[in-house]
């Protein structure tokens, strides 16, 4: 049987109908809390011509949004949001840091295996 998916993780953004971006997110274990749960950010992404127009706030934010209106219920076991971070991308360390307080954590080494600089950041901001 395949594993339900909720379309309220997994959005894109229209201008003048064309997808101009996308956010992708999963509901996952937390490796070290048993019954406990993370929202995971897989990919975030707006067409270069489209940004600085608040397009990926306004996505990264109907997650957050989407998980406040859940946390009771379906959501009860999620404690935070994460993602990974390339550390050459101090824009997005910067716009996820600024705009919704997620703080910058361990550093993985060797994260990515076909980009330069292979290594990340793992950044976190605690739901509850």
């Amino acid at each position: 049987m395949a594993k339900k998916t909720d379309e309220n993780l997994c959005k894109f953004a229209y201008w003048n109908g064309f997808a101009v971006g996308n956010i992708c997110t999963r509901v996952e274990p937390l490796p070290d809390s048993p019954g406990r749960s993370r929202i995971y950010i897989m990919t975030l992404g707006v067409l270069a011509a489209y940004r600085n127009h608040g397009i990926g706030s306004k996505l990264v934010q109907s997650v957050l949004d989407y998980f406040e209106e859940q946390k009771d219920g379906k959501f009860s076991t999620v404690d935070e949001i994460m993602l990974h971070v390339q550390t050459s991308n101090t824009d997005a360390i910067k716009f996820y840091g600024e705009k919704f307080g997620f703080e910058k954590g361990e550093l993985v080494e060797n994260y990515y295996k076909r980009i330069d600089p292979p290594h990340c950041y793992v950044l976190r901001k605690k739901l509850r």
